[in-house]
């Protein structure tokens, strides 16, 4: 009776976790490159959701080593086509990259898919980190 109710639970957590996965949109701060004059950041973007992204705009927010707002930018991931992975690259001039203790996802500036504008996509979003930097929401 107890292993039974223990597959049943592992079952449920399985099934809410691809569930979950299923509908969001997934963005990960694989690395961050020095370049001339400023830090080069790679976002891994995944939809996994069933709608194609003509336009998804976020406020993403720059923290120095003290925890200080170093820099703010509003960095376009879009489009994004549906079930896809992709790779984002921007450059946050006049920041070194060991000067930058974390970066914060701080909001979505505009979200549209095929059927139009959206207001649920800073929910979608899931955000993680490769590196030693945060990636927070």
């Amino acid at each position: 009776m107890l292993i039974r109710a223990l597959i049943a639970a592992i079952a449920l957590i399985a099934s809410s976790s691809a569930f979950a996965q299923a509908g969001g949109i997934e963005v990960e701060l694989n690395k961050l490159e020095p370049v001339d004059g400023a830090c080069r950041a790679y976002l891994v973007t995944q939809n996994l959701t069933d709608a194609r992204f003509d336009a998804v705009q976020l406020d993403v927010v720059m923290f120095d080593n003290d925890g200080i707002v170093a820099r703010r930018l509003a960095v376009q991931i879009g489009p994004m086509p549906k079930n896809k992975t992709s790779i984002k690259v921007f450059d946050i001039k006049n920041l070194a990259c060991q000067d930058i203790g974390q970066l914060l996802l701080n909001d979505v500036i505009e979200c549209r898919d095929d059927s139009g504008a959206r207001d649920d996509c800073l929910s979608l979003l899931s955000v993680s980190q490769r590196g030693n930097v945060p990636f927070i929401k």
